[in-house]
Formats: C-alpha cells, sequence, structure tokens
C-alpha cells in the first residue's frame, strides 16, 4: 500500500498527506500518520466547522471557562462554579447501542471531573427512527439501558432529557449526552500542561485495542453498509472503574497535587498529549512502552490512538508524585509515569529507548487545514428526507387529532424511559422528569448546603430546524430558556451539539451555516454565552443525512428552590388559566403536520426581543409565587400542553381559545395544535393572575379558562375537543409503553 493509500484510508486526503510531509520536513512514520489521522479528523480538529463557531459569543460576567477547556464553567455564587457539556457518541452507538451510548456517558463525566468538578447531574437527548422498526426498538432498548447501566453504576443522577422518534434518524440515531457538575471556584483546574521537566501520569484503566480509530473511523465518516465490521471501534465502558477515578481525581485536585488534568477521549494519548502541550505552549515525551496494556503485543501506534475508557492523564511536579502515587493507591487506582513535560514544543513517542514519533505540537493542533464550507440553499429544502409516515386520516377532526398527539412517541410520556434511571441519586434533585420543564437541583457541595439551585435543560427539534434552519436552531435556545423560566430560573451559560449530515455537500453545509447563525442570533438575545460544546457531522448513510438537530444545553440560577415552579396545575377553588407571551401559533413544522404526514420547507418568523421579554415576566412570576404552575407550549401545541398540565396535576381544565385565535389570525385547529416560541401556560389564584395580567400586558396576556372537574374541554370557534382526564391519561402514558412492550 502507498503512502498515500494508507493516509486514505486513515480518512486523510492526499493534499493533506503532502501539508503533514510539508510541515515534518519528510514523510511520516506509521505512528506520526496514525497520530495525525486523528489529531486532523472532523471529530478532533472541527475542520469544517470551526470558521463558523467562531460567530458563538462566548463572553459573559458571569464565565470562568470558555471553549477551548474540556468543557464549561460559570460562576454560580457563593465560591461554586457549574461545570458543563454536551457531547455526542452518535456513530458509535449506531453501531453497537449499550456500549456506545454508556461510554458516551462514562465521556462527558470525565470532560467535567477533569476541570476538578464533582459531577451531580446528567441530561441526554436522543433521537432514533420510526418508532415500528426492529432497529429502532433494538437501538432505543440497548440506548436507555447502556445510559442507565453506566450512570446508574457510577452514582450520578439522570435528571432529564428528551426523545424524539423520526424516519432520517433510522440508519443514524443521535445519542447526545449532558453532564453538570459543581466546584469550588479556587479548585477549578486546566488542562495546559506546564513545567518542563514535571512528571507525565496515567491514570485509570488498562489500555487496550478496544476504541482503536474510533474518532476517524465513526466520526468522521458516514455509515453504510457493513457497520457491523465497526464494532471493534466502539469503546468498553466500566462505571465502578470510573467510579474510583471520579474520587481520586477530585482528591487530587483538592489536594493541589496536580498542575494539570486532561481525559482521554477521542484518540487517546495522541490528542491528550497533543492538546495539554499546545495550551501550555510546552512539548511532552511520552514513553509508550511504560502504559499498563490490557492486550499484550500492542504496537506503539495502536497505544497512542487507543480510545480505552476510564483514563486520565495528569501532569505533577517530581516533588509531589509520591503523595499522587499514594492517594491513587488508596483508591484502588492504577497510576503510572509513562513520560514528562519538555520545553522543545514537540510529541516525542518512544517505545523504551527507541524515539518512534516526532512531531511538532503546533503541526498536530494548530496546522490543520481549515475548510470553507460551500453553502447553497436547495430549490426543495427537504428533498433529501423521507416524508413522515402519515397516522391521521385525511380530513381527520379535532377530537381524533387530539387523540393522535397525546398518544404520539414525540409527545406522550417518557416514562418507560427514565424510570429505567436514577434521578435522586445524591440528594440534589428538587425537580424531576415530569415535574417541571426543566430538572432542578440544590447547589450543595462538601459543606456546603443552601436553598440556592441551578436548573438545567436539554432540547432541540430537528423537524424543525429542516424546514428552516435559522428559525429552527433559534427556537431550540429560546426552548430551553422557556423551561428554565417555568422552573423561575435565569440562564447562566449554554453548550450545544450540532448534529448535522456531510458538510462537504453544498446543503448540509448550508443547513450547518444557517443555523449556527440562528443560534447566534437567538443567544445574543438572550444574553446567554456559550460555554463549550460539540459538533458530529457525517450522520447519513446511503438512505440520507439525518435531520439537521443542532441540541442546546442550558443552566440557570435560582435565588430559591423552594420557589422552583411545577407544571401541574393546582387543584383548588377560582383557579385561572392563561397564556403569556407572543405566542403565534402555525402548523408548519408541528407535530400534528408530522401524524398527517406533511412537511414543508419554512416556519413563521419571530421577534427574539419579544419572546426574551415575556420569558423575564413568567421567570420573575415564579420566584414571586405570582403563579402556582408553568409550562411553555412546545410539541403538540397549546392543547398538548394544557393536557400535561391537567394530567400532571391530576384535575381537569376548561378553556376557550377565542382570543388567541383573534390576536394571531388563525383557525381553531391551529390554536389548538400549533408550534412556535413565545408562549407559556401559567395558572394560579384569580386575583393573583389579574394582577399579572396588568405587568404582562405588554408581552402578551391572554385569560384562557378555569382550572376543575374531571375533564379536559377546549373550545376553539367551532372546533371543540374533549377528554376525560383518566382517557387522556390512558392515551398520554400509552404512547411509548405500548410500542415498546
Amino acid at each position: 500500500m502507498t503512502q498515500v493509500a494508507e493516509a486514505q484510508a486513515l480518512g486523510l486526503t492526499a493534499a493533506e498527506l503532502g501539508r503533514i510531509i510539508d510541515l515534518l520536513g519528510r514523510e511520516p512514520n506509521s505512528v506520526e500518520l496514525a497520530v495525525f489521522s486523528l489529531l486532523w479528523s472532523e471529530h478532533c480538529a472541527y475542520k469544517h466547522s470551526k470558521k463558523l463557531l467562531r460567530k458563538l459569543p462566548t463572553e459573559g460576567d458571569r464565565v470562568l471557562m470558555g471553549p477551548g477547556e474540556n468543557a464549561g464553567a460559570v460562576d454560580a455564587g457563593d465560591g461554586l462554579a457549574v461545570v458543563f457539556k454536551v457531547e455526542s457518541h452518535n456513530h458509535p452507538s449506531a453501531v453497537e447501542p449499550f456500549q456506545g451510548a454508556a461510554t458516551g456517558v462514562g465521556g462527558i463525566l470525565r470532560d467535567v471531573f477533569a476541570l476538578g468538578a464533582r459531577p451531580v447531574a446528567v441530561l441526554d437527548s436522543l433521537r432514533f427512527g420510526d418508532i415500528s422498526t426492529p432497529r429502532t426498538q433494538y437501538l432505543l432498548e440497548r440506548v436507555v439501558s447502556g445510559i442507565g447501566a453506566y450512570g446508574n453504576s457510577v452514582g450520578v443522577p439522570t435528571v432529564g432529557g428528551e426523545i424524539c422518534f423520526e424516519r432520517p434518524y433510522e440508519q443514524n440515531c443521535l445519542v447526545n449526552a449532558m453532564c453538570v457538575g459543581l466546584a469550588r471556584r479556587e479548585r477549578l483546574i486546566r488542562s495546559a500542561a506546564a513545567g518542563p521537566g514535571n512528571v507525565l501520569v496515567l491514570l485509570g484503566a488498562l489500555t487496550g485495542r478496544d476504541g482503536i480509530g474510533g474518532a476517524s473511523v465513526l466520526a468522521s465518516a458516514e455509515l453504510g453498509e457493513g457497520e457491523e465490521d465497526k464494532r471493534p471501534t466502539v469503546q468498553i465502558g466500566d462505571p465502578f472503574e470510573e467510579s474510583r477515578l471520579i474520587e481520586c481525581c477530585l482528591e487530587l485536585v483538592g489536594g493541589e497535587l496536580l498542575t494539570s488534568l486532561q481525559d482521554l477521549g477521542a484518540a487517546g494519548l495522541s490528542s491528550s498529549t497533543s492538546e495539554m502541550a499546545a495550551k501550555g505552549e510546552v512539548g511532552i515525551d511520552v514513553d509508550v512502552s511504560r502504559v499498563p496494556l490490557r492486550e499484550p503485543g500492542m504496537e506503539p501506534f495502536e497505544v497512542m490512538i487507543s480510545e480505552s475508557q476510564e483514563r486520565m492523564l495528569c501532569v505533577v511536579e517530581p516533588a509531589r508524585l509520591a503523595e499522587v502515587l499514594a492517594v491513587c493507591r488508596r483508591w484502588e487506582v492504577r497510576a503510572t509515569p509513562v513520560g514528562a513535560v519538555t520545553d522543545a514544543r514537540r510529541l516525542r513517542v518512544f517505545d523504551g529507548e527507541e524515539l518512534v514519533g516526532d512531531m511538532p505540537v503546533t503541526a498536530l493542533v494548530d496546522e490543520c487545514p481549515l475548510y470553507d464550507l460551500e453553502p447553497a440553499e436547495p430549490a426543495d429544502r427537504l428533498a433529501a428526507f423521507a416524508p413522515p409516515r402519515a397516522r391521521l386520516a385525511p380530513g381527520a377532526g379535532e377530537q381524533e387529532a387530539l387523540r393522535a398527539v397525546l398518544s404520539s412517541e414525540n409527545v406522550g410520556s417518557r416514562r418507560p424511559v427514565f424510570e429505567q434511571y436514577d434521578c435522586l441519586v445524591g440528594s440534589r434533585t428538587v425537580r424531576r422528569p415530569e415535574q417541571a420543564d426543566a430538572a432542578v437541583l440544590r447547589l450543595a457541595l462538601d459543606e456546603l448546603e443552601t436553598d440556592r439551585g441551578i436548573a438545567v435543560s436539554i432540547d432541540g427539534n430537528g423537524r424543525r430546524v429542516a424546514c428552516d434552519p435559522y428559525i429552527g436552531a433559534a427556537e431550540a435556545a429560546c426552548e430551553c430558556a422557556a423551561n428554565l423560566a417555568c422552573v423561575g430560573a435565569e440562564p447562566l451559560g449554554l453548550t450545544n451539539c450540532l448534529n448535522f449530515g456531510n458538510p462537504e455537500k453544498p446543503h448540509v453545509a448550508w443547513q450547518l451555516t444557517r443555523a449556527v447563525d440562528g443560534l447566534a442570533a437567538a443567544c445574543r438575545a438572550l444574553e446567554v454565552p456559550v460555554v463549550g460544546g460539540n459538533v458530529s457531522l457525517y450522520n447519513e448513510g446511503p438512505e440520507g443525512p439525518i435531520y439537521p438537530t443542532p441540541i442546546v444545553g442550558m443552566v440557570g440560577e435560582l435565588p430559591d428552590v423552594r420557589r422552583a415552579g411545577r407544571s401541574a396545575f393546582a387543584p383548588g377553588d377560582d383557579r385561572m388559566v392563561a397564556l403569556v407571551g407572543p405566542f403565534a401559533p402555525s402548523l408548519l413544522g408541528s407535530e400534528l403536520a408530522r401524524l398527517e404526514g406533511r412537511l414543508e420547507g419554512r416556519l413563521e418568523p419571530f421577534d427574539l426581543r419579544r419572546v426574551r421579554e415575556a420569558l423575564d415576566v413568567v421567570r420573575a412570576a415564579v420566584q414571586a409565587g405570582s403563579v402556582e404552575s408553568a409550562h411553555d407550549v412546545s410539541d403538540g401545541g397549546l392543547a398538548a400542553c394544557v393536557a400535561e398540565c391537567a394530567l400532571a396535576g391530576g384535575v381537569g381544565v376548561t378553556l376557550d381559545l377565542e382570543p388567541l385565535m383573534r390576536r394571531a389570525e388563525v383557525d381553531g385547529r391551529t390554536a389548538l395544535f400549533g408550534e412556535g416560541p413565545g408562549g407559556v401556560v401559567v395558572s394560579g389564584a384569580r386575583e393573583t393572575l389579574l394582577e399579572l395580567s396588568s405587568q404582562a400586558a405588554a408581552v402578551g396576556f391572554l385569560a384562557l379558562g378555569t382550572v376543575g372537574g374531571s375533564a379536559i374541554a377546549i373550545a376553539a370557534g367551532t372546533a371543540t375537543i374533549g377528554v376525560s382526564l383518566e382517557d387522556a391519561g390512558s392515551l398520554f402514558e400509552s404512547a411509548l409503553a405500548e410500542r415498546l412492550s
């Protein structure tokens, strides 16, 4: 095999190989070529997206660490920092769903405790194909099992998330995991290596051949036939090893025994050593013969690119090495000196006394070619996607539509999924799944415990982004902000995972460009900085790409968790229901349109400023106790939103949507099932809500009806719907349970 052919087999182009030869001044050997292939892969180098990501706002008064570190960190007050990030494990999960999802959780945990933060919560965002197919049911069962097995075993609660089923995800499921951690501000640690002569210590599990090539083989290429052959590139996880590693690393950081700390994720030792050296403007020597192996006979290049899990790399002053090793022995964590920091600004790989690789750090990290996308809006935005499978007969009335929406796998209860997760371990959880729009956690770390808290949410809607990438991506950020507002939380920072198809195709490049523009505009309007994230491209196969799916995770602060909002209507006399915000419903891109087998290539534009102002009003009302419930209008429209509130509270509701129809100039069906940002359904004592109406008049306030009875009854002009709580609950609870039985 020629070197060009070898490079192409590793994911490099002939031009990229030529650039490597120029940077080295010679042809790379097998070790160097393997290292370059991973460091220059899409997964590690972001070579098709880095220029775009510069558009996102990253500065803020509360930002402690932004993009470039293992995770982002924001100031939570009381001397605490909130550390968080979302990452994808899509391609591994499509190939081996249990281990792919499990190691996705393990990897995002390491990103967080690599900063010295204790992981306190996990959220997941999942996308699968048509729920009726055997492949989707298999992937769903195994992915959920993998998340539960790892998170439950390691002792970090899974407190929230979302799940969606759409035909374009049939071959490429999406598994995005978000982790949130807490740390003392002064104990945050960075990954930059420092101090020539300091020791490089490898912590954690043995190194094996699992995961070799995972970053380049799986995350930088489309999946196609024979994907089962790629199973060896999927990592194998051990949550009990990770649990010990967490405690060990936190003690090392707390004792100020480390100079820097980095997790071993994609590309293993290759990326961790290179990135640590680049950030610290130093060099690193690593001896692969010292690396403890699970499998004998591994070649040097295999040791360097192995993605075996539960491993961390730290830099230690020689005088502190004995203390570090003693802490590791106490936690039964393997600790092995494998190299040293140098002042040469080169990554040198030794196999004992033999030098087997010698590369400039800048060439590995800073000199990767960055590509300009060639976006072109397609004549038909949705031509690449299979149309939705119709569930509703043509001409079906509003009553049939309500039943279809409530029993939709994209709207109904997620109980069969989240009950497999432990959401309470750690004793910080205040609002758990289906109690509120966002998870709420008490700020508690070590001996500090206050009534202050944080709220976390993760969201996105690929179908709507496919209809209009700019508006759909902006809506995702607004949806997360609305979820936080409904529990009374103010946003502190945002993380994102951009899941798209092949960026070398003009229509995908257009989707990605427009989505980043929309996300950036929303973040500026909401004044929420982006502190980190992930890009997952090439999510497509022979049948086409996934929906363009930017996933947004957001963290906010609550002054008092005892006042955290709920979504459930509260029973009682003279309870009123109102709609707050500039909500203008539309059936374009809606769940009802999907159930009818329709998908239109546009969305209605909206005013980001007005949405921001409405959320400010809702947040203040929740914090003041002026409302007893708050729930934003999302999938399934106002009818689904109200039904969820009624079912959560075990009490009926009677509404008339005529005021909304007049204001938005829409018909009854659209008022019932239309979607769009900027609408929050609130309830409370009539007198209190009437007082709120004057405060909310400028952002939109419509009195819609009352709480009470044992049925959900909604009038919308000539369209009326009604269902008993018992019947609605049966439909809602069966949405996933029946299909997964």
